[in-house]
C-alpha cells in the first residue's frame, strides 16, 4: 500500500507540484541551519539577540494574516504560489549573506510574511484537491517539505566538504529552485481558485484554539531543530563543523518516513491517536537530545523528534479545513498563525533562555510544551474523527 500511495502521488503531476511546494522551504531550511553559526559570529549576535532578532519572522507572519483576504480574493493561488516561493529563494539568499543587522533583519520580516500566505495557499490548494479527488495527499504532500530538508543538510555537509561556503550554497540551491519552479509553472498557473475567506480575523473557540496551539508546539519543535540543531551540536557537543548538520539531517529523514506512511496511518488509526501518540514521541526525543553526551544519541534524539512530528501537522491542517463554520483560508489561517509563531518565535524564547541558563535549559522547554499538546490533543473534539477525505479512492489511473 506504501509503494502503490508513493506511485500514485508520483504520477498525479498536480499534486506533486503542490509537494514540491512544500519542499522549497526546508531546502532553503537545510542550508539555513548550517549557515547560522556563521550569521551569528559574522554580525556579532548572542544567542539572546539572535532570539530576539528571529522574533522579526513571526511579526511578518501576522502582518501576513491581515494581509491574506485581500490577497487572496484578488490573485488567484496558482498565481500567487509561483510569486510567492519564487520571492523567498530571493528573500534567503539576501538572509544568508547579509553583511549587516539591518538587511538581516528586513528579510527575517519578509520571509516570516511571505511563508505565512505561501503556506495558506499551498495547504488550501492541497485540500481543495483532497477533494476533488477523493482521497488522503496532505501527508504525503508534507513528506516532501522533510525530504526536502534532508536533502539540503547532506548537500550542506557535502558542499563544506567542498569547501564552498555558505553564501555561494544558499545561492546554488536558491537557483536550481528557481529553475524547477519555471518548468512547474504550468501546474502551478492551472490552479485558478480565488480563495479568499470572506473576512480577516475572528475570535476562535477554545477547540479551535486548541488546534492552534498544538500546532505552534509541533512548528516550534521544528523550529528548535532547524534554528538551534546546528549550534547545540558545535557548542555543546563540541562536534566539527562538517557534521552539525547531522541532527536536522536524522530529523528530515525520520519525518520524510513517517509522512510517507501518514495518509496510511491516519485511516487506520485515526486523527487523535496519531497527534497525541506523536507529541509523545516528540518530547521523548527532546529527552535524548538534552541529556545526551554523544552525537550518536542527539542524532536519535532528533530522528525521535521527527518520527513524532511527521503526521501531526498534516492532520492538524486536515482537521482546519474540515471545522464547522469556518471557511478553508479561515481554519488554514487560524492554525497556521499559531504554527508560523511557534516556527519563528519559538527559537527566539529558547534563544534568551539559551543565554541566561544554557541551551540545554532552553530545549527543555520544549520537552514539558510536547507533553502539554498531547494532553490537549486528546482532550480536542475537532480530531475525533478518522481523517478520511470521503471515500478513500482506489490507486489507478483514472485521477491522472
Amino acid at each position: 500500500m506504501f509503494l502503490n500511495n508513493l506511485r500514485s502521488y508520483i504520477r498525479f503531476r498536480s499534486a506533486l507540484a503542490l509537494g514540491f511546494l512544500l519542499s522549497v522551504n526546508s531546502l532553503l531550511l537545510g542550508i539555513w541551519v548550517a549557515a547560522l553559526p556563521g550569521i551569528k559570529q559574522r554580525l556579532g549576535f548572542t544567542e539572546g539577540s539572535l532570539g530576539l532578532s528571529l522574533l522579526l519572522s513571526p511579526l511578518g507572519a501576522i502582518t501576513g494574516v491581515f494581509l491574506s483576504t485581500r490577497i487572496f480574493s484578488r490573485i488567484p493561488v496558482g498565481k500567487w504560489m509561483l510569486f510567492g516561493y519564487s520571492f523567498v529563494c530571493i528573500a534567503k539568499i539576501f538572509e544568508v549573506n547579509a553583511a549587516s543587522r539591518p538587511v538581516f533583519w528586513c528579510c527575517l520580516y519578509l520571509f516570516g510574511l511571505i511563508s505565512f500566505l505561501n503556506g495558506v495557499s499551498v495547504n488550501a490548494t492541497i485540500s481543495i484537491l483532497e477533494q476533488r479527488h477523493n482521497r488522503l495527499l496532505m501527508s504525503t504532500s508534507h513528506a516532501m517539505y522533510s525530504l526536502g530538508g534532508a536533502v539540503s543538510a547532506g548537500l550542506a555537509v557535502l558542499l563544506f566538504t567542498l569547501h564552498i561556503s555558505s553564501g555561494w550554497q544558499i545561492v546554488l540551491v536558491a537557483l536550481g529552485i528557481l529553475i524547477i519552479l519555471f518548468c512547474i509553472r504550468g501546474n502551478l498557473l492551472a490552479h485558478r481558485d480565488i480563495i479568499h475567506s470572506g473576512s480577516g480575523l475572528q475570535l476562535p473557540s477554545l477547540q479551535v484554539l486548541g488546534i492552534s496551539f498544538i500546532c505552534l508546539v509541533v512548528f516550534m519543535a521544528e523550529g528548535c531543530v532547524a534554528d538551534w540543531s546546528a549550534i547545540y551540536f558545535g557548542e555543546v557537543l563540541h562536534a566539527p563543523k562538517s557534521i552539525v548538520s547531522l541532527g536536522y539531517a536524522g530529523f528530515s529523514v525520520a519525518m520524510t518516513i513517517g509522512r510517507l506512511n501518514g495518509d496510511t496511518l491516519v485511516s487506520r488509526f485515526g486523527n487523535k491517536k496519531l497527534v497525541v501518540t506523536g507529541c509523545i514521541l516528540a518530547s521523548l526525543g527532546f529527552t535524548l537530545v538534552v541529556t545526551a553526551t554523544l552525537v550518536s544519541i542527539a542524532v536519535l534524539g532528533y530522528s525521535l523528534i521527527g518520527i513524532g512530528c511527521s503526521s501531526i501537522v498534516p492532520v492538524l491542517f486536515r482537521s482546519a479545513a474540515a471545522i464547522p463554520g469556518l471557511s478553508r483560508v479561515q481554519g488554514f489561517a487560524m492554525v497556521t498563525t499559531g504554527g508560523l509563531i511557534g516556527f519563528l518565535a519559538g527559537p527566539s524564547l529558547i534563544g534568551v533562555i539559551a543565554e541566561k541558563a544554557g541551551l540545554s535549559t532552553g530545549l527543555t522547554l520544549v520537552i514539558l510544551l510536547t507533553a502539554l499538546a498531547a494532553w490537549v490533543g486528546w482532550r480536542n473534539r475537532f480530531l475525533a474523527g478518522s481523517g478520511k477525505a470521503g471515500t478513500r479512492e482506489t490507486f489507478d489511473e483514472q485521477i491522472y
